[in-house]
């Protein structure tokens, strides 16, 4: 009988009741585990197929023109809190030199079992090649998760700050396990909150509605070859010197030029 992946979803529940005091981070992955232990190597193509397609339809991903529309509180209610949103920014040979694939791998499997926590965030991702402008304008480099909780607005219409954690990855060693317990155990938290003039919600960039264009700026000033700067300030430099040096030299062929007048009186006697 050919073992296929739909063996991993009727596996998962096995041990459950037997692991109630483990943290959900530890029971997700143990499950995973033990399901594919169950499976010939050759079924692990399709688990990481299934896992890609889970990816697929639970992860929203993010462009420079849905990023905000995406990244926005799904209710009004204050009472229930920040809404929270786990965002991976991967990336291809330009801008992960194309050390992500098993990063992407590890994610992919994380939001399979993410999927199956009811009180896990809500999940997005940018893949930086295809998205430049939109990681230039967040700052975000490839194999990184954004913690971002957003606040939701309160009855006098006051808006608390959102709270953003930036999380880097390992891209040789990280598992969907240390993923998955960003949110389960919190690990989030040792991380320090995102303060800078380039907060994606609450800098002072985006607020004047400059953070898009900052993107555009920040992306096109990395397509630049870094000879062409060095050309511009060579040529700046020696336009500068020039002006120095040509000044000088008039000054002296000035102080050096005879002031006219009459010749002394020595001279007008002979």
């Amino acid at each position: 009988m050919r073992l296929t992946a739909s063996l991993l979803a009727l596996l998962l529940p096995v041990g459950m009741a037997a692991q109630e005091q483990k943290p959900l981070g530890e029971n997700l992955q143990s499950w995973f585990d033990k399901a594919k232990s169950y499976l010939p190597n050759a079924a692990t193509a399709p688990i990481a197929s299934t896992a890609a397609k889970a990816a697929a339809t639970n992860v929203v991903p993010l462009t420079k023109d849905n990023w905000q529309s995406v990244l926005t509180p799904s209710t009004t209610d204050p009472f229930e809190g920040p809404e929270t949103w786990m965002v991976f920014f991967t990336g291809g040979n330009k801008t992960c030199y194309g050390r992500c694939a098993g990063v992407e791998k590890a994610w992919n499997e994380s939001a399979a079992l993410l999927a199956a926590d009811p009180s896990s965030p809500k999940l997005a991702y940018a893949n930086c090649d295809k998205q430049a402008v939109l990681c230039s304008a967040w700052t975000a480099a490839a194999a990184t998760i954004w913690y971002i909780q957003l606040p939701i607005a309160q009855p006098d219409q006051s808006k608390p700050a959102t709270t953003i954690r930036i999380i880097a990855l390992n891209t040789t060693t990280t598992t969907a396990s240390d993923i998955v317990k960003i949110h389960t155990e919190k690990t989030y938290e040792k991380r320090p909150v995102f303060d800078s003039a380039l907060h994606p919600f609450d800098g002072w960039v985006a607020q004047y509605g400059l953070l898009l264009p900052l993107g555009y700026v920040l992306y096109g000033f990395a397509y630049i070859p870094s000879w062409t700067f060095m050309i511009v300030i060579s040529m700046g430099s020696r336009y500068i010197m020039s002006k120095r040096t040509g000044g000088r030299q008039a000054g002296s062929a000035q102080g050096s030029a005879p002031l006219g007048g009459a010749p002394p009186a020595n001279e007008r006697a002979r």
